[in-house]
């Protein structure tokens, strides 16, 4: 699986095309916003997108989400159910962040753990990982060793709980039994900032790195 991240909105949201080098098929994951910047960016690598995916319901992860959808002729795919109330709230969550109105939306298709997805000739293994938001899920390429994490997990950091339905103990949970066991060299993209690594996060994370209760 090949990448490329393209920050859009006022938060440097990291929208991420993800396809597969053989068939050129794509994937456009959490497109937060600046739709014109993200077909740019498809256009400039040559790719065919074919869904977009959503790992969660925060406005800047999903404010292009339908437009796109729209544009391109392709589904919406994702988040769990459980993140339905926040697609419902999205014009409220414009107003509190100042950014663009974005209207309620239902994706064509929820995910659920476990659940795999074929872009070309290469899959994506879904995993719920909730605690950021109830509905959080996680896009994991096995054989690429990479995954897109949204704000579940970040360099030296993890992701808010302060938001509607966040929960702490169920975030931690998510990391340390969901996500650190795929391995320490998956290479994760993180919703925000910089690439690293679920062994670099399990061994130096101040929140739940080693020697963290």
């Amino acid at each position: 699986m090949l990448y490329r991240i393209v920050p859009v909105t006022a938060f440097e949201q990291n929208c991420t095309l993800l396809w597969c080098p053989e068939t050129r098929e794509a994937a456009i994951v959490d497109p937060g916003g600046d739709s014109d910047r993200i077909r740019q960016a498809i256009a400039t690598a040559g790719i065919v997108p074919t869904r977009v995916l959503l790992t969660h319901g925060h406005i800047d992860h999903v404010g292009a989400a339908a437009t796109l959808a729209a544009a391109l002729g392709v589904p919406i795919i994702g988040p769990h159910r459980d993140d339905a109330f926040l697609l419902q709230t999205l014009p409220l969550q414009g107003q509190m962040f100042g950014l663009p109105t974005t209207a309620p939306f239902t994706p064509d298709e929820w995910l659920a753990d476990g659940e795999t997805l074929v872009v070309g000739r290469q899959t994506l293994s879904v995993v719920h990982c909730p605690g950021h938001t109830p509905g959080h899920i996680v896009f994991v390429d096995l054989a690429a060793r990479l995954a897109q994490v949204g704000d579940v997990l970040f360099a030296g950091s993890i992701g808010r709980t302060d938001f509607p339905r966040g929960d702490h103990r169920a975030l931690i949970e998510s990391i340390r039994r969901r996500l650190f066991p795929l391995g320490d060299d998956i290479r994760f993209i993180p919703g925000h900032g910089p690439m690293s690594t679920f062994g670099e996060e399990r061994r130096s994370n101040p929140f739940v790195g080693a020697g963290r209760d």
